[in-house]
């Protein structure tokens, strides 16, 4: 009986560690699901729009970006959060969300929403309130924020991947901006230099933490608007409908599988013991 008994827990402490182990990749598999849907719902509200509903809603935030002549940083909790102008503009599906980056050099597809609160931050790219709105034109820079390194998500993961020349788009609206890549820079948090406008320019900064997983300074990425190149493979259409599966549906998958394992584990173990008592 004890001899059963210990098994039992050796086999229940293999399949926790298992389920432990396959956590990360389910969850991001779960988090990447989401993005694709959050993008596929935006690009959907975005076909039924009008070229007038574009125009409206650009003017407002190049007339807000007009107010932002220098890139200031949140001092506290409400400038995180951003007042009830800042959520009013470049929010077409009332959800935050303003549009969506895509870096095809590390393979990374995400939407952007309004704040970088915590709650935005582990499912997408966060928009600095202070800063910007990422929509183009001189005298602009947006910076981007996001995670990475999260158990449950890859997100900003590879961003050291990149190097200077690479191109990285923001999908707003009906148009797809083109930034190329000219200045990396790790810097301190409280560095806040190179997020500043350049009169004349047009950038956008994508930060996030670095070194991996110690979190001391920033890793900025700067890039400088080009023209777009029509002859890239980026096209406007909608991607095909993602499938999504709840988390909750996903555990109970996992749950299922695990305890299958378990079962079929126990069914082998009673029958080499029964092969034993024959023997």
């Amino acid at each position: 009986m004890k001899k059963r008994l210990s098994t039992i827990i050796l086999i229940a402490v293999f399949l926790v560690g298992l389920g432990l182990m396959m956590y990360p990749t389910v969850s991001n598999i779960v988090n990447n699901a989401h993005q694709s849907v959050a993008i596929d719902t935006y690009d959907k509200q975005i076909a039924s729009m009008s070229k007038d509903d574009f125009h409206n809603i650009l003017e407002d935030a190049r007339l807000y970006n007009r107010t932002i002549t220098t890139n200031e940083f949140p001092r506290d909790e409400r400038d995180l959060e951003g007042n009830a102008e800042y959520h009013n503009v470049m929010n077409p599906s009332d959800n935050g969300m303003m549009g969506y980056l895509k870096i095809d050099a590390i393979k990374l597809k995400m939407p952007i929403y309004h704040t970088t609160k915590e709650s935005v931050l582990q499912k997408g790219v966060g928009h600095m309130p202070t800063t910007s709105l990422p929509v183009g034109g001189i005298n602009t820079h947006a910076v981007l924020t996001g995670h990475r390194g999260l158990p449950s998500a890859k997100l900003f993961t590879d961003l050291d991947k990149l190097v200077v020349g690479d191109v990285f788009y923001i999908y707003v609206l009906d148009d797809i901006l083109a930034y190329k890549i000219d200045q990396i820079k790790t810097v301190l948090p409280t560095e806040t230099k190179d997020l500043q406008i350049i009169k004349g320019q047009d950038h956008v900064t994508l930060v996030t933490c670095t070194p991996y997983g110690i979190n001391t300074h920033r890793l900025l990425v700067r890039g400088t608007r080009v023209p777009y190149d029509s002859t890239i493979n980026v096209t406007r259409q909608p991607a095909q409908p993602v499938r999504l599966v709840s988390p909750t549906a996903m555990a109970l998958i996992i749950a299922g599988g695990i305890m299958l394992l378990f079962f079929i584990i126990l069914l082998l173990l009673k029958l080499k013991e029964k092969r034993r008592e024959n023997s």
